[in-house]
């Protein structure tokens, strides 16, 4: 026996402490499933909302859809031919830069052929110390 009671009365109270706790656990379930809809209610919303244009579509398919908005809101009003066109005329008109490394080297030898044509003229002053003794 314990000194403030009967053993007995301590076996009925953790009963009652277990017996509550697992009580108001299964009220709780009780009452979650009774306020949440079926899964046949929510199949039949599911619906009703992707037949009303309501939902969007799942994983990366929102995405793709909205790039092909974005290109279809960019699209060309010139044909192929018209563009080609186009190209051929700011070709000719010098507009259009060359492609690649060709652009470097075309500069370089413009450069090369600029300062052949200074030296010749004599507009270039000799670099290092021959500048100092003139």
């Amino acid at each position: 026996m314990l000194a403030g009671g009967d053993a007995h009365e301590d076996d009925e109270e953790g009963l009652t402490v277990a017996t509550t706790a697992a009580l108001a656990t299964f009220t709780q379930g009780v009452w979650a499933q009774a306020s949440s809809p079926s899964r046949a209610e929510v199949k039949a919303e599911t619906r009703a909302a992707e037949k009303s244009g309501q939902l969007g579509p799942a994983g990366e398919a929102a995405d793709v859809k909205q790039e092909q908005a974005e290109r279809a809101a960019t699209k060309s009003t010139m044909t192929r031919a018209d563009r080609k066109a186009q190209t051929r005329a700011d070709e000719k008109a010098g507009k259009i830069a060359p492609a690649g490394e060709a652009a470097d080297l075309k500069q370089e030898k413009a450069e090369k052929s600029q300062a052949r044509a200074d030296e010749k003229a004599g507009k270039m002053r000799p670099a290092g110390d021959a500048a100092d003794m003139k």
